[in-house]
């Protein structure tokens, strides 16, 4: 268990590698038509701006000497992180087809694991300037006007200046809104909502790229999210802490259980969130 003082010095250690990262690719946006754009092996579009965000974490989060494991590192091998106790687990930049879109849906989200648990997160969003962090046990917060900055070096203190507690607002009961992947939607995603729908006829689906859907959620301006179609586990960790300490909740499709981490095969199964509050028994 982390003492407060290294969890502290933890969290100003992920806030800051996040918002640097962000001023990386911010760099990188203000040009993005400039760049090419390739492809990873699972088919999935990889652009200069994920690696120049991967490069700044790596390097910040290096002088923590606990190891990482990055969406652009993934080729690890299972035996050599399979007895990791605490390790980093990274999404340089989460909604790529977000970030060549143009459409600024894209975040940073790095959550440290503890057991295979996060137990400190983040979710910066450069465009919108707003970074969610979350310590367990702690609380979940939102601190706004945070400009991605190539040389951030906030402290604890100025981390929490004018940070607000999650969630904001709560909607009125019997009220759904809905968080759906803008670019990543399956014939399942639109069952599950018309199954949805029987019982909440004024459902609303709300659009959105990124693991910005967990912030909604956090914050409450949407109250549940399904997912259907493949997700990773630095797709997940940060934002899934995030939710659980703004009273939220994630549950695997179709079982209810848990999501596992640092799994030999790092993909996640499907699954939905909701948000604090909601009962849909």
């Amino acid at each position: 268990m982390l003492t407060e003082e290294v969890r502290n010095y933890l969290l100003t250690s992920v806030f800051n590698a996040a918002v640097r990262a962000g001023g990386a690719i911010m760099q990188i946006y203000k040009h993005r038509d400039d760049y090419d754009v390739t492809l990873k092996s699972d088919r999935t579009p990889i652009t200069v701006a994920d690696r120049a965000a991967h490069r700044t974490i790596r390097e910040y989060l290096g002088q923590t000497r606990i190891p990482i494991l990055s969406e652009e590192g993934r080729e690890m091998g299972y035996d050599e992180r399979c007895n990791w106790e605490m390790f980093w687990l990274v999404d340089p930049l989460d909604g790529t087809v977000e970030f060549i879109k143009g459409n600024n849906e894209f975040t940073v989200n790095i959550a440290l694991m503890e057991d295979n648990r996060s137990v400190a997160s983040v979710i910066y969003v450069p465009y919108l300037q707003k970074m969610y962090f979350a310590a367990r046990g702690f609380g979940a917060f939102l601190k706004e006007h945070v400009a991605p900055d190539e040389t951030a070096a906030y402290s604890a203190e100025g981390i929490m200046q004018g940070a607000g507690r999650l969630p904001f607002v709560a909607l009125p009961k019997g009220r759904l809104r809905v968080a759906v992947s803008r670019s990543h939607q399956t014939a399942e995603t639109a069952a599950h909502i018309d199954a949805l729908r029987g019982r909440y006829p004024d459902l609303e689906v709300v659009e959105q790229g990124s693991s910005y859907k967990f912030c909604m959620l956090a914050e409450g301006s949407v109250n549940y999210y399904v997912r259907t179609t493949h997700t990773y586990e630095w797709d997940t960790a940060a934002g899934e802490l995030i939710l659980a300490e703004a009273g939220g909740v994630t549950r695997v499709l179709p079982d209810d259980a848990e999501l596992k981490y640092n799994k030999e095969n790092l993909q996640n199964p499907w699954f939905v969130c909701r948000g604090r509050g909601l009962d849909l028994d």
